[in-house]
């Protein structure tokens, strides 16, 4: 059977499970999507990739690729693969240019380090039906772009950093980011890169 490949369409604060998000994969020639909840670490790991925020040391799912392309692997897809009692389980289908193998993975993992070698994400048409959600039936992703460049994060504990403000000038909110990234403090980094965009 053909595998469907998937776009990551959002991330968004679970509404199932307090202290988790959802990455939203959407079917790439059609309208159903795929919500599979991660937690506050990998959720971090994939927006601040997707935000392009480079941290001032690699984190784990970076050290993975600079460890795969030391021995010349490259990851050629992911595949979310299956669904079992509501977990769901993926395969990172990795090769050297002589042999392929497949690495059994949480999705949120595989994800992260789909997204650092710019990977193509698969699932299956079973795992669609049965876990998919037509767009329709979740009427917040009609208000969200399939551009995910706008992501951020938002956790409680990061309340009290202001990156709501928008009278901030550019050249305070670019001492901000700065900040942040030297706390490693990523989600706040994504806001304030949002912010920053929206001055320019």
């Amino acid at each position: 059977m053909d595998n469907i490949k998937l776009e990551i369409l959002g991330l968004s604060s679970s509404q199932s499970q307090s202290g988790s998000y959802a990455v939203i994969l959407g079917e790439e020639h059609g309208n159903r999507r795929l919500p599979i909840i991660i937690g506050v670490f990998e959720a971090q790991a994939i927006a601040i990739q997707i935000e392009k925020i480079v941290p001032t040391r690699p984190m784990t799912h970076d050290l993975f690729k600079n460890f795969a392309n030391s021995f010349d692997y490259n990851i050629d897809y992911i595949l979310i693969s299956d669904l079992k009692e509501g977990v769901f389980y993926a395969k990172i289908i990795t090769s050297n240019g002589k042999e392929t193998k497949e690495i059994d993975s949480r999705p949120s993992d595989a994800i992260a380090i789909g997204l650092r070698f710019e990977a193509n994400i698969f699932t299956t048409e079973a795992i669609l039906s049965e876990a998919g959600i037509v767009l329709n039936e979740f009427p917040d992703e009609e208000k969200k772009s399939k551009s995910v460049s706008k992501i951020s994060l938002e956790t409680s504990k990061k309340e009290n950093l202001n990156t709501t403000n928008t009278d901030l000038s550019a050249e305070q909110l670019k001492k901000q980011l700065n900040e942040a990234l030297a706390k490693e403090d990523y989600e706040a980094a994504a806001k304030i890169r949002d912010l920053l965009s929206n001055k320019n």
